[in-house]
């Protein structure tokens, strides 16, 4: 039997952290966390859009607890402040939720001068998550939840002599570069986890061919990119609807079932029940996970030592 919103066991007493909270899938993500009891922490920019979102939610889910917190994850500062105000007043956090991101765009750099893909959407999200990894620990059944893509397919790994792109940068090839690496990341943090002996689950989530935000963004700002032009149409008339496209996300994030270290798609890309999908060995190698741990901590200035943390808990 395919698996819905309907199926969310009830959330009640648990506090969630979602990034991307204000449009596409994070927005469809809190609403759907919210109604089943959840205290969501909306975690975005733009404050104009994310009180829109607001109303939205409340006008669908009469009582929803949610929190505003400002996040811009191509700041390192905006990152460390967003998780000083989440741990302002709470002990603990049960569910983060690595949603928001940016795709196929020019290449332009974040505030602390990393490629803006891969610094918003991966960068950003391991300090993000290492910053707020103590609260995670002391939660209930706590997980991690990160967004990558099939986009990955486009990348062999970060480039250990040129992450940033500088020199053959193509909108696409970062993209996957960042996604690749959300997904090392993801089976990384589960490995790191699991030695250390805390009970946390990471799972990592793609979303596939879904109609959301992040692709009509990636066509203005290419000024009209033809694979941008192209992909937007495409997705336009074929992909899912924002509402299918976060099964896999909601899934991975409340199903009981689903184990650390496995990774949600649509069964059919664009449509299909949300289910466990196979990792490549390519892409799950522990190598290349401790590299880009390692590449991770030295780019962010932010040390991730989850024993440690683990440890002092």
């Amino acid at each position: 039997m395919a698996w819905t919103v309907d199926d969310i066991p009830d959330q009640t007493g648990r506090v969630a952290v979602v990034t991307g909270a204000n449009g596409g899938l994070g927005l469809v993500t809190t609403r759907a966390l919210a109604a089943k009891g959840a205290e969501v922490i909306m975690a975005a920019r733009h404050p104009a859009r994310t009180e829109r979102a607001v109303e939205e939610i409340r006008a669908a889910v009469p009582g929803a607890r949610l929190d505003v917190v400002p996040l811009d994850l191509a700041s390192l500062q905006s990152v460390r402040a967003c998780a000083e105000r989440i741990a302002s007043g709470r002990r603990s956090i049960d569910l983060l939720v690595n949603n928001a991101g940016v795709m196929a765009i020019p290449r332009a750099e974040t505030a602390d001068g990393f490629e803006m893909q891969l610094g918003v959407n991966h960068l950003g999200h391991f300090a993000l998550t290492a910053h707020i990894f103590p609260l995670l620990l002391r939660g209930t059944a706590p997980r991690v939840v990160t967004v990558s893509s099939s986009a990955r397919y486009f990348s062999s790994g970060v480039s250990p002599d040129d992450p940033h792109l500088s020199e053959r940068y193509g909108p696409w090839r970062s993209y996957g570069q960042s996604k690749l690496a959300n997904l090392q990341f993801t089976l990384e943090l589960q490995r790191r986890a699991d030695a250390a002996g805390a009970g946390l689950a990471s799972l990592a989530v793609d979303p596939g061919f879904s109609s959301t935000d992040l692709q009509a963004h990636s066509h203005r700002a290419s000024g009209g990119g033809w694979s941008q032009a192209f992909f937007y149409r495409a997705v336009s008339l074929f992909g899912s609807t924002p509402e299918v496209g976060a099964l896999p996300q909601l899934r991975a994030a409340t199903d009981p079932a689903a184990r650390g270290g496995e990774i949600y798609g649509l069964r059919w890309v664009a449509h299909g029940a949300p289910v466990a999908v196979r990792v490549p060995k390519r892409h799950g190698r522990p190598a290349d996970g401790a590299a880009v741990w390692e590449f991770s901590e030295r780019e962010s200035g932010v040390e991730f030592d989850v024993g440690a943390v683990v440890s002092d808990t």
